[in-house]
């Protein structure tokens, strides 16, 4: 009769897996590139067994090695591909919006220009009963608020049309000077993302970031919103960091890369 499996070896597996995903993970497209001991630091594992566990991915072609350093394989976008594969864009980033809505507790929406206006294609409402009015298919402005910021500063083209007319007043703190929403997108674009209050809605904040395909082009915009009230500013510059997080999420789900990256060889 054959010997019955050990309880033990699935565990030590399941182990050896969790370790695995833990170096996988360390890997984002702000952090493309780590040593060993940038991979020993983010997974609080010992020297060796990281040696050990990198020599093997790289065996098998998980990892690939530049200098003394590591990357993503590209094995791993060979067998990622068929997972978003036939699906619309949207469809597979529109779901991470309510992991966002959950983690801020404010809603999460994503934004796409369409001429010169942004629209909501993207939404997960908060639970608030006190909330910003916002729905799908929503037409906004582009010179107001932190989406039309992200959504001009990665879109040189768009930016000039729209200068090009007059910026019409929306509350008393809409920018309407073309050199001031030039400054503030320009900004943008050096900081990664956009924070604004009282633009578009007196009494509402607002933070978005890009999300990019894998030409580096623009998709949309993701974004928290919500009653200054419970967003001022310094709540909207805590929450920098998850938004980040997920428009890295959005973007590795698509493929996508950031401007400037280059591409795997």
């Amino acid at each position: 009769m054959p010997r019955s499996e050990s309880p033990s070896k699935p565990q030590n597996a399941l182990l050896v897996l969790g370790k695995i995903s833990a170096i996988l993970d360390a890997f984002s497209l702000r952090q493309p590139v780590l040593t060993l001991a940038d991979l020993r630091q983010a997974t609080g594992m010992p020297t060796s067994t990281v040696q050990r566990l990198v020599a093997n991915l790289v065996g098998q072609g998980f990892l690939d090695r530049e200098g003394d350093a590591y990357r993503i394989g590209l094995k791993m976008a060979y067998w990622a591909a068929p997972a978003t594969r036939g699906k619309e864009i949207l469809d597979v980033i529109t779901p991470l919006l309510a992991d966002l809505r959950d983690a801020t507790g404010e809603t999460a929406c994503l934004f796409r220009t369409e001429q010169h206006y942004r629209v909501c294609v993207g939404l997960a409402e908060t639970r608030h009963a006190l909330r910003r009015e916002m729905h799908l298919g929503k037409i906004l402005p582009l010179h107001a608020g932190s989406a039309g910021r992200v959504l001009l500063a990665w879109d040189p083209a768009l930016l000039r049309e729209v200068l090009e007319n007059p910026l019409e007043p929306i509350t008393d703190m809409t920018i309407t000077r073309t050199e001031d929403l030039e400054e503030v997108v320009a900004r943008t674009r050096a900081e990664g993302f956009a924070i604004t209050t009282d633009e578009r809605e007196s009494g509402s904040s607002g933070l978005s970031a890009p999300i990019f395909d894998a030409a580096a082009g623009l998709v949309a915009a993701v974004s928290i919103s919500g009653p200054a009230l419970r967003m001022p500013r310094e709540v909207c510059e805590g929450w920098v960091e998850p938004l980040l997080e997920t428009a890295e999420r959005m973007t590795r789900l698509i493929g996508g890369r950031f401007p400037g990256e280059a591409r795997s060889a």
